[in-house]
């Protein structure tokens, strides 16, 4: 197996297949700007990338908040990503908070978010850039860059229109209004919605019946579902196909089919 990457602000672990991100910073709420959250997101993403072992990722918060999006103190005094001119902050966002986003569409296996609390801004941003949302009943989440005069500088504005339509994506980063976790449940934001206490174990239990899929097939069907949101037809049958045919011939598909056919559980390999 490979080797974990380094962390400075969070915690890696990894359990029967499913790697677990737990972002460590509550001091700040889980900001992430003027932390190194995005780093190690993105280091997490790229190493799950490379290391077969993982059929699935969770990602959390430690502490009170899933994350609180920007350290608004650093936007007053006009810190870190939010230093310099206008052209010295784009190229801070190039290559800071954006970085996550793209590593976040990279990701090769299905990742599951523990929503624990407030999600707001970029922090709701990021869980949106997950595949699965659970959420603890006291989770509030919000699309807020308007109430501070700005715009989601993350890609929020292509991730929400796509889980929920456009009018509803509009509505919420218009108004910049905090909705709690039953009117997102509502939404389609969240799959779930638990007791605090109920979180990672659901989140776990959800995290595991994926991760005892044939783990192949589930890194090719999260990038075939990736692929299908933006891609015609036509390309994401042609990608079907070739999937299928690399599918067809791996041990674990033979062995779905004969624990099928003689009536008990699988046994896969990751082959």
């Amino acid at each position: 197996m490979l080797p974990f990457p380094e962390m400075k602000d969070s915690t890696l672990a990894l359990n029967d297949h499913v790697a677990i991100l737990t972002l460590a910073r509550d001091d700040l709420r889980n900001a992430l700007t003027g932390t190194e959250l995005v780093s190690d997101i993105v280091n997490t993403v790229e190493w799950v990338n490379r290391c077969e072992e993982v059929a699935v990722m969770v990602l959390t918060g430690a502490g009170s908040a899933f994350s609180a999006g920007g350290n608004i103190k650093e936007m007053q005094s006009r810190q870190g990503i939010f230093a310099g001119s206008a052209i010295e902050i784009e190229q801070s966002y190039r290559q800071g908070i954006q970085r996550m986003t793209l590593a976040m569409g990279r990701a090769e296996v299905p990742i599951v978010a523990a929503v624990n609390g407030p999600a707001i801004g970029a922090g709701f941003d990021l869980a949106c850039m997950c595949d699965l949302r659970i959420a603890s009943d006291n989770a509030i989440i919000g699309e807020t860059f308007i109430n501070l005069g700005i715009i989601p500088g993350d890609g929020g504005a292509w991730y929400l229109q796509r889980l929920v339509g456009y009018q509803r994506a509009a509505e919420l980063t218009l108004s910049g209004r905090l909705v709690k976790a039953e009117e997102a449940l509502a939404l389609g934001l969240f799959l779930e919605v638990v007791a605090p206490e109920q979180l990672m174990s659901r989140t776990l239990e959800l995290a595991a019946q994926l991760a005892a899929k044939p783990r192949q097939a589930l890194r090719m069907t999260k990038r075939l579902l990736r692929m299908a949101r933006d891609h015609e037809l036509d390309d994401v049958l042609q990608t079907s196909a070739s999937f299928q045919g690399m599918l067809h011939q791996t041990e674990d598909h033979m062995e779905a089919v004969n624990a099928f056919i003689e009536k008990r559980t699988a046994r896969f390999c990751g082959r």
